[in-house]
């Protein structure tokens, strides 16, 4: 929620905001899996709509995108697609407890990987 509070507020009135979810799928073939990607993918979706609304007050365009796969592979293929300027993500807080965790995650990853500027919110 905080990621998407600041690209709303950095986004310009003109501009044209994409909320990317990616839903990673399961390895093998279980029963009713079809049936939980769906609630997934609703779920994703009705939670995407609640943001709309910070970026069309702004008169920013706003589309909500799912695909599926490796959120890696895909969050990094889609921002490269759609020739984003700025990706903003959500990253995890670092506790002085335990430094090294929040390492391997989505966000540091695509961070580090990405050509195009990311912007990490805690």
């Amino acid at each position: 929620m905080r990621a998407v509070r600041v690209a709303a507020r950095i986004a310009p009135p003109d501009g044209e905001v994409t909320l990317l979810h990616v839903i990673e799928r399961l390895h093998g073939d279980l029963p009713g899996i079809e049936r939980f990607y769906r609630r997934l993918e609703r779920m994703a979706r009705e939670k995407a709509r609640a943001f709309t609304d910070l970026f069309r007050r702004k008169k920013a365009r706003v589309r909500v995108v799912i695909v599926y796969g490796d959120p890696l592979e895909e969050t990094l293929r889609y921002a490269s697609s759609s020739r984003a300027d700025l990706l903003v993500m959500g990253s995890h807080r670092f506790s002085r407890s335990s430094p090294g965790r929040g390492w391997g995650t989505l966000s540091y990853r695509v961070g580090l990987i990405s050509r195009i500027p990311v912007l990490l919110v805690k």
